[in-house]
């Protein structure tokens, strides 16, 4: 069951809240619909309930709410809007990615895929889908935690009459294994063919909560839809008929050929039809919303020469014991992937933009390197990673601050992990992965530069270019650093800022503005040495170290202290500093 309490929204420096104390409940084994005009606070309603926008209220899904549930994916599927997934990523990759973040078997998606009639598109991109096979999607993603409730926002909006069809019959396929469905519509007749219950609200307060029949009863007007090229003609003697016999009937022309006639029946008025040898191309049965009535101009028998005519008739208002001060609901951060690590790497790997930076870098870094080579003067450590003074940093170095960016970049572009907030989830456990990653695979990119670079030399000018250098460590311990460095940068500059570009420039500001401050303050011999350091640093430890790590000790103070080292080492602690910062601030908000 599912029971919101009191939902009020924030209210607006302007004008009232969107959504005023709003209670009501959906029953497991119905479908529930939620209706209301646009506008009215249908979408607000729903975030709340999903503690994704501030307020007052509770939301209990089956006695508890959202934040105390462990598993949320497996207690509530949510689709606000389309999915929020990279176009570039196939319609499999993107619920094999969920499925990490939801804790379930990568096999799930396959069989999501087949649920939703998506088995044969599982590589199409979802950039290419269409609006019905997005839609599809969305719910195979809502689906995937095996959920017992379902909260919708407008599921069938904008679709064919086909697909609302098909939707509306997973949605009761869903409820009729027990489960609970909630959704949005602001089309009455939709809601009187969808749901067992519509609970109607306008201006954020609830109008009336009803079951189907009373809604079709109250809300709704059958009617008898004709089509005749005598629109007029057969107006006027179903009208002289009906005043004959002392019934209320109404003809309302809608315009052109087409009349809607109330208070009769399809054989009535085909009967008149035919008596009066009218022709008639179209002649059904039809449920009509009862909306505002419009000014209408009466005609002979009773025929409008306006638009159509409808009454209004609002249904019963509902009486809820409602609390009088709720409790308030706080904006709570989105759960983090349950798989942070499997996550992450589904996620990068599963757009091709990855494999092609890599694939372009190690090209560029390659011809770079042999052109630095026929100068002849510049020496193998830059060789091998192509790295010529006009350039801030080696493209190795550079793609790897790039694809951290990305990282972090992407998520708050295509939030995957927070639909319909716009937002990432600052959880330590996603954090911890994406610095994983991104450290594996600047290494990864770091190492194939270097041997690519390395085997074109070779190949290019001879064997006798490449030697391995006495330093060989401390060379590919610097490389290695700068390389996890710049990934770090760009990703921590994204996360902070929430932009690609602006990891990116994260990354170009340690060359381009932190390395060239750093040697104005390095200028000038040193009066002091930090030889003796290890020794120094093992007497005050704790445990002993054995004599040989020294060196290692020394190595990487020297390359700290070089002024890309140190210059790098300061902006990664600014910027972790601002990450915390951020992170805190975001989390005292909610």
């Amino acid at each position: 069951m599912l029971q919101a309490i009191g939902l009020t929204s924030t209210p607006r420096r302007d004008g009232p809240p969107v959504v005023d104390d709003l209670t009501f409940e959906a029953q497991p084994g119905s479908v529930t619909v939620l209706l209301g005009a646009p506008g009215s606070g249908k979408t607000t309603a729903l975030r709340l309930m999903l503690e994704l926008e501030a307020g007052r209220g509770v939301t209990y899904f089956r006695g508890r709410p959202l934040h105390r549930i462990g598993h949320p994916a497996s207690e509530v599927g949510v689709l606000l809007g389309d999915v929020p997934g990279h176009p570039a990523r196939t319609a499999r990759g993107q619920l094999r990615m969920l499925c990490a973040a939801a804790g379930v078997p990568a096999s799930r998606a396959d069989e999501l895929l087949d649920v939703v009639g998506l088995a044969g598109l599982g590589d199409q991109r979802i950039g290419t889908l269409s609006a019905g096979m997005d839609r599809r999607l969305g719910l195979a993603s809502a689906l995937l935690g095996d959920p017992h409730a379902l909260v919708l926002d407008e599921p069938a909006e904008g679709l064919s009459p086909r697909e609302k069809s098909w939707i509306h019959g997973l949605l009761r396929a869903h409820a009729a294994e027990g489960g609970t469905v909630l959704h949005t519509t602001a089309d009455p007749k939709e809601a009187a063919r969808a749901a067992d219950r519509v609970v109607t609200i306008d201006e954020g307060r609830l109008v009336a909560d009803q079951d189907v029949a009373d809604f079709s009863r109250t809300r709704l007007r059958p009617r008898v839809a004709v089509r005749t090229p005598h629109a007029a003609r057969l107006a006027a003697v179903v009208g002289r008929e009906a005043r004959a016999a002392r019934r209320s009937v109404e003809v309302v022309a809608e315009g052109g050929s087409r009349l809607s006639v109330y208070g009769s029946s399809c054989a009535e008025v085909g009967d008149t039809a035919y008596r009066h040898g009218v022709p008639v191309h179209q002649l059904a049965d039809e449920t009509g919303d009862a909306g505002p009535a419009a000014d209408s101009a009466g005609g002979p028998g009773g025929a409008s020469g306006g638009g159509p005519v409808r009454a209004v008739l609002p249904g019963p208002a509902s009486t809820v014991a409602i609390s009088q001060l709720p409790p308030p609901i706080p904006v709570r951060p989105a759960r983090g992937p349950l798989r942070p690590l499997r996550y992450e790497l589904r996620r990068l790997f599963g757009v091709r933009t990855t494999t092609l930076i890599m694939a372009a870098v190690l090209i560029v870094s390659a011809g770079l390197s042999v052109l630095l080579a026929r100068a002849g003067k510049v020496p193998l450590s830059d060789l091998l990673v192509a790295w010529p003074d006009v350039l801030p940093l080696p493209p190795a170095a550079f793609a790897a601050g790039l694809l951290g960016a990305l990282s972090f970049g992407d998520e708050f572009r295509y939030p995957a992990l927070a639909a319909g907030r716009g937002t990432v989830p600052r959880r330590l456990g996603l954090l911890m992965a994406k610095l994983v990653v991104s450290a594996g695979v600047a290494l990864l990119l770091a190492l194939l530069a270097v041997l690519a670079d390395a085997q074109a030399l070779r190949l290019v000018y001879g064997e006798d270019l490449v030697t391995v250098p006495e330093n060989a460590p401390q060379m590919a311990a610097s490389w290695a650093g700068l390389s996890v460095g710049c990934a770090w940068a760009g990703l921590l500059g994204a996360g902070v800022f929430r932009l690609t570009v602006a990891g990116v420039a994260a990354v170009l500001a340690v060359p381009v503005l932190v390395v060239p401050l750093m040697q104005k303050l390095l200028e000038g011999p040193s009066a002091r040495s930090v030889g003796g350091l290890p020794g120094r640093l093992r007497e005050l430890g704790w445990l002993q170290w054995p004599y040989e790590t020294d060196r290692w000790v020394m190595v990487a103070v020297r390359i700290v202290a070089q002024p890309v080292g140190l210059a790098l080492s300061l902006s990664l602690s600014a910027l972790i500093c601002a990450y915390v910062f951020t992170s805190l601030r975001g989390r005292a908000r909610w």
